[in-house]
């Protein structure tokens, strides 16, 4: 089949990179648009388009779909799919082509944006992959094929995301199969059980240590790439990469950094958070270790 695909991060790269080795054919990329980036806000790409134009793969970053429905009807393609590509697609492209989805969560649940962080941040020890139609609508289309995948403790954001971009790419090469041969099946979804999830803003990396030491946790897993969990200690921003519960160790006072040369640990109102990854504004992610070797605290209690 011919494929036109619409996906932008390292989610999308993956499955677009299962559908070049397949025996589809990849007419086309469409990515969001190049966005001002860094300290000095030059224009970026999103990483997918030089992976896609290295495969001879042409790449259109439109920045309102509606307003480009004549240029995709003169794309020769068969079929549509979308995979983390950011926007909802208006009904005037959808009537051109059936258009299917790779969406990381069991639909109905955690429809939106961000289902893999949702899904770490709540503590779940199990989500999946829903293959479906896409419609104008949130993520509520008919599901051609769900499957199960286990969050295990050690994972987060990144390691999840890998996993179930990996699932996906073969879940979506059967669809296609199934597509193509006229043997697929539909189920529409339960709409009275749906979950909704937005988008994570830069703020909401904030680690409150008032929250159950557990849910710290959960936070730097499901925000390990990006918006990166923070906190303030002495007015200095910390960013936490990786970190675990203490079992090992004696509570201190409410938000105290616990006396210790080789462990960052921070004490909370139901258990001890160790830090294992983290950057001061300015310097090095380092492991915990390396880090208080050279920091200096302005005070041993969390703002």
């Amino acid at each position: 089949m011919k494929i036109l695909f619409f996906g932008t991060p390292n989610f999308a790269q993956v499955v677009l990179k299962g559908l070049l080795e397949s025996r589809h054919k990849v007419v086309g990329v469409v990515c969001q648009p190049d966005k001002p980036s860094g300290r000095g806000n030059k224009l970026k790409s999103p990483e997918i388009v030089s992976f896609a134009k290295m495969h001879g793969v042409n790449v259109y970053q439109f920045e309102k779909l509606s307003n480009h429905i004549d240029d995709f009807k003169n794309i020769d393609c068969d079929i549509f799919v979308t995979a983390s590509y950011g926007k909802i697609l208006p009904k005037a492209l959808l009537d051109l082509k059936m258009c299917i989805n790779v969406h990381p969560s069991l639909l109905p649940k955690y429809r939106g944006a961000t289902p893999i962080q949702s899904a770490l941040l709540n503590g779940d020890n199990l989500t999946g992959v829903t293959i479906m139609k896409t419609e104008v609508g949130m993520d509520d289309g008919d599901i051609f094929l769900q499957q199960k995948l286990e969050i295990l403790p050690e994972d987060d954001y990144t390691s999840l995301e890998e996993k179930l971009s990996s699932l996906g790419t073969q879940m979506l090469l059967k669809v296609l199969d199934e597509i193509e041969n006229n043997t697929y099946k539909r189920t529409p979804q339960n709409h009275a059980q749906a979950t909704f999830v937005k988008p994570i803003a830069k703020e909401d990396g904030l680690l409150d240590f008032d929250e159950n030491v557990d849910a710290l946790v959960n936070k730097v897993r499901a925000f390990c790439q990006s918006p990166v969990a923070f906190f303030y200690v002495g007015g200095d921003r910390i960013k936490v990469y990786k970190a675990k519960i203490a079992t090992d160790v004696s509570c201190g006072e409410m938000k105290e950094i616990l006396p210790n040369k080789k462990r960052f640990l921070i004490s909370c109102k139901d258990g001890v958070f160790e830090i294992l990854k983290c950057q001061s504004e300015g310097g090095k992610v380092l492991d915990a270790s390396a880090f208080l070797n050279g920091f200096r605290f302005k005070a041993r209690v969390v703002d």
